[in-house]
């Protein structure tokens, strides 16, 4: 049963109206925050500042009076959310190996930012960064945290919305550099500031509509796993087919 959204209740004179829509904002303004400390402030600190912005980000769900299911992550759902999960790898792997080894795609796949890892490095980043670095703070705050307390107050379409466009602006600062990081983007929008900006802006509107499709994960699976298995494929079989582009013997 749903809880209405009017009325004061335990947590003092804010009702679950107010309180929703405080945690919301106050999720945004932690994730601004966060944002800037691990693209400008404190760059080597990122996994222990996610680790402490996914706290907040649940004790701000909970102070709302949510919980696992608004999260994603119910008990129940975990199973299917895991299935999902495994044949979205499994298909996004096998796009991800037919586009390294066709000459015409290979070489979209280059990254000058994975050029000089070591195998140790790209393991390190497949099994460590990535999910605990990236996914799972990406998808608790965004698919998580943002889509759950603005679907209770607004729909599914809103939660949505909100949470897409709010994780394309995500990518702002990681995309500065995109043009001249990737070779096969810098015919295309040069090295000059104003290329750097236009390829920013793609990128931006490309994660705004990747956060659509994990949107959709989420609400037809019902299920945060999910998302995260996309969003793990994605990113780690990307350095994985970049790491076997630079390193072909």
């Amino acid at each position: 049963m749903s809880r209405p959204l009017d009325g004061a209740g335990p947590h003092g004179r804010f009702s679950l109206r107010d309180r929703t829509d405080l945690a919301t904002v106050a999720a945004v303004l932690v994730l601004v925050v966060t944002n800037l400390s691990n693209n400008r402030w404190f760059n080597s600190w990122g996994l222990l500042t996610g680790a402490l912005t996914v706290v907040v980000l649940y004790g701000l769900v909970r102070w709302a009076g949510g919980g696992r299911t608004e999260l994603g992550l119910a008990r129940g759902t975990l199973a299917r959310g895991a299935a999902w999960a495994l044949s979205i790898i499994g298909v996004v792997g096998a796009v991800y190996l037919a586009g390294a080894l066709l000459p015409v795609t290979r070489d979209l796949f280059a990254d000058q930012r994975n050029n000089a890892l070591s195998g140790g490095e790209l393991a390190a980043k497949v099994l460590f960064y990535v999910p605990f670095g990236t996914v799972l703070l990406e998808e608790f705050a965004f698919r998580g945290t943002l889509y759950g307390l603005v679907r209770r107050r607004h729909g599914t379409l809103w939660a949505t919305g909100v949470s897409s466009f709010l994780f394309g602006l995500w990518h702002i600062l990681p995309s500065l550099h995109l043009a001249t990081e990737k070779p096969a983007l810098t015919p295309v929008f040069g090295s000059s500031p104003v290329g750097a900006i236009v390829a920013d802006a793609a990128a931006v509107v490309f994660t705004g509509l990747g956060g659509a499709v994990f949107c959709e994960l989420r609400r037809r699976s019902s299920s945060l796993l999910a998302p995260m298995g996309m969003h793990w494929a994605t990113n780690a079989l990307g350095y994985i087919a970049a790491y076997a582009t630079a390193h072909p013997h």
